[in-house]
Order: structure tokens, then sequence, then C-alpha cells
């Protein structure tokens, strides 16, 4: 079984879980999760992790992002993207200066409330499966930070720009909540994923550069490990008197631990004498325990 993590380049008219199964087929290999949904209409960055790496979904899903999109002020549709049902055209009174102002007057925290296409669910529901039933609810706006907006061509009624955001943050709705501002409306009419920490478009892997890859025998070149993830955190390796500790997932007295760099306190990246790495733990300052956070080791 592959452990680890590919960089996938999500086509258009994929769905993350369409890249998931296709890369079950190339790799041979059941136990494989994407990392948070990408609209199929949108393309870019989707991290998908393999065997044991699958326990990193929900962390890699809850990193920064950053998109390319581009915005189209003067139409609103149901599905707040290109792709939907026009509700609403206005014409596109506002000068590029206007547009430039209310666009980075998103950049900060904000409460945006969900598109109705979307994956999120309400009630055990997803919200698409409410609205290609034609149910349309209220829902309640959720706090999200748009770190950064960096706008790239203004062609009005197309705004290109670039933004980096918090997880939860939906580029559709940011467009049309800068198309209510602006007063005419506005639906996202192209959007790319460029990254995901520091997984970038540039190093991303379509499947089909996948197959060929995993059929050259070099496909393993392009894996990241689990560890490198956490290459931030201090490297402790565990003496070999607390291994029955390490191997049953039980905290670990701080004297059984060699650091090989960092602070005394915090996250650490755990390796037993063999350096294998055991996993994630955690240190409060003045302790004498490392508890463990996130395990990916299989008994040796």
């Amino acid at each position: 079984m592959i452990n680890g993590i590919l960089n996938i380049k999500k086509e258009k008219g994929f769905t993350s879980h369409d890249v998931v199964a296709k890369l079950r087929g190339i790799l041979h290999q059941k136990k494989i999760g994407h990392t948070g949904t990408l609209d199929p209409d949108a393309e870019g960055v989707l991290p998908v992790c393999l065997g044991k790496a699958t326990r990193l979904c929900d962390k890699i899903g809850d990193w920064d992002k950053t998109y390319q999109a581009t915005l189209r002020l003067g139409v609103t549709t149901d599905t707040e993207d290109t792709s939907g049902t026009v509700l609403e055209e206005k014409p596109v009174k506002i000068d590029e200066e206007s547009v430039r102002e209310i666009i980075s007057s998103f950049v900060g925290e904000y409460e945006q409330i969900p598109p109705m296409y979307s994956a999120k669910k309400v009630r055990g529901k997803k919200l698409y499966e409410l609205a290609r039933e034609g149910v349309v609810i209220e829902r309640k706006p959720c706090r999200v930070t748009v770190h950064s907006i960096d706008i790239q061509e203004v062609c009005l009624p197309y705004v290109t720009f670039s933004v980096r955001c918090s997880k939860g943050t939906y580029i559709r709705s940011l467009c049309r909540d800068i198309g209510e501002k602006a007063g005419c409306g506005g639906c996202m009419a192209a959007l790319t994923r460029t990254q995901v920490a520091f997984f970038d478009i540039n190093d991303a892997l379509t499947l089909k550069q996948v197959e060929s890859l995993r059929d050259s025998g070099t496909l393993f070149e392009h894996i990241r490990s689990i560890d490198s993830v956490f290459a931030d955190y201090p490297a402790v390796t565990v003496s070999a008197k607390a291994e029955k500790k390490l191997y049953n997932g039980n905290p670990l007295p701080w004297n059984a631990c060699t650091v090989t760099e960092g602070d005394a306190s915090g996250m650490y990246r755990v390796y037993d004498k063999e350096g294998h790495f055991i996993g994630i733990y955690r240190k409060a300052a003045q302790s004498d325990i490392l508890h463990p956070d996130k395990l990916f080791f299989d008994m040796p």
C-alpha cells in the first residue's frame, strides 16, 4: 500500500470524488481520500491522501487556500456561477476604481452565507441535494477570513483576482457578495485553486500524468511523505525503553525522548529508534509528558 500525499491538478468536469475513484483504479488501492471538495467546473490543486495519510485529510482541509477567480458583474444565478440559471441581469454602471475599492473591502473577517449549491450539510442533508429538489432554505452565515485579494485585471463586466482565504470560504459566494455591494449583482465565471498551504499548482499532476509516472516507475518521486507535512515541528526520537508505550499509542515520558532541535514545548514529530515516523505529539510547557495528537504508524 502506498502511504503519502499526491498533489493532483483536478481538471474541469471532474468532481473531487471522481478524482479519488480514478486514482483507486490507477494505483490499485482503495484507501484514498481527498482533502476538500472542489467544484466540477473548477480546476486546480487537490491534495489526495494515500494509505495511512488519509488520517491527514481533515488537517490539510483546514489549511488556508489560494484561488484565481474571475467575477462576472451584472448577472445573478441560482448556483452563484455562470453554469447556473440566470435569475437577474442588471447593467454594470460602476467604474473600475469603485470596483477595486469594493473588492478590497472584503479583506479580513466577514459573515458569509454559503451557497445552496454546495456540499455543506444542514440537518444531515447536503445543500446541493436540496437545491436539486427545488428546495431553498435559510442558511446561517459563517465567519470566514479573506487574508488577501490581488486584483489582476479589470475589464468590466469581468474582474480577475487572486484570493487567499480560510477554510470554509466559498469564492462563488464572495463573487455574489461583491456583486451585491456593487449594486448590480455578480457571479463567478471561472475558478482555479492555485495553492493549498505548500501544495502549489506548478507541482500538481493531472490524472494522466500520474498514470504515465506509474507506468515509468517514477511516481514515488512525486509522493510527499506524511512526516514532511509537519516539517516545521521539531523531531523527537524515542528510546528503546519507551517503545512499548510508543507502539501502544500511550503518552511518553520526556526523559525517554531525544530532541534533535526546537523548543521544549509545543508540537513534535515522533520517531522510533529505527527512524520510523510514528505520529505528532503535543507537550505543554513545564510538562514532562508527550501526548499523542495524531498517529500514523502500524505495529512493526
